[in-house]
């Protein structure tokens, strides 16, 4: 459930920033809040996420079998690709999120903000277990 949150407040802190570049605005105390809660839910979502990786059978099966599981893709995928990929969108939005803390103009802090955070949310979307996508092959609805 958390990780809704993370894709509405990065989302919605992008929004904001385009907004911000594209209409010269200052950059409130809210946008900061933004930049900040956006940064804190997904640092929270990646603690959850390392604690779910480490529980889970798939993972546990990939490496103790790495031979058989580097020749399967959904094994890859979910035992090394994902977890890669999502802690690299999170050193992204890290980074972004601290730099554009630092920016001397509202400009610069809401151009930041739109770079680093885009280019964290295109991580994520490659990072999902899309029904489409190529590195694994998940279903969008599990029937229980």
């Amino acid at each position: 459930m958390t990780r809704w949150f993370v894709l509405a407040f990065l989302v919605y802190s992008i929004y904001r920033a385009y907004v911000g570049v594209a209409n010269n605005k200052s950059f409130s105390k809210t946008d900061n809040a933004f930049r900040h809660w956006t940064a804190t839910v997904a640092h929270i979502q990646l603690m959850i996420g390392i604690i779910l990786y480490t529980q889970s059978p798939v993972v546990k099966y990939f490496w103790s079998e790495t031979e058989i599981g580097f020749k399967n893709l959904d094994l890859t995928f979910f035992g090394i690709i994902h977890l890669v990929l999502m802690l690299t969108s999170i050193v992204v939005l890290t980074i972004g999120s601290a730099l554009a803390k630092r920016k001397p103009t509202d400009k610069e802090k809401f151009k930041t903000m739109l770079i680093w955070f885009s280019l964290a949310l295109i991580i994520i979307f490659i990072a999902i277990p899309w029904s489409f996508s190529p590195l694994s092959s998940r279903p969008n609805f599990r029937t229980f």
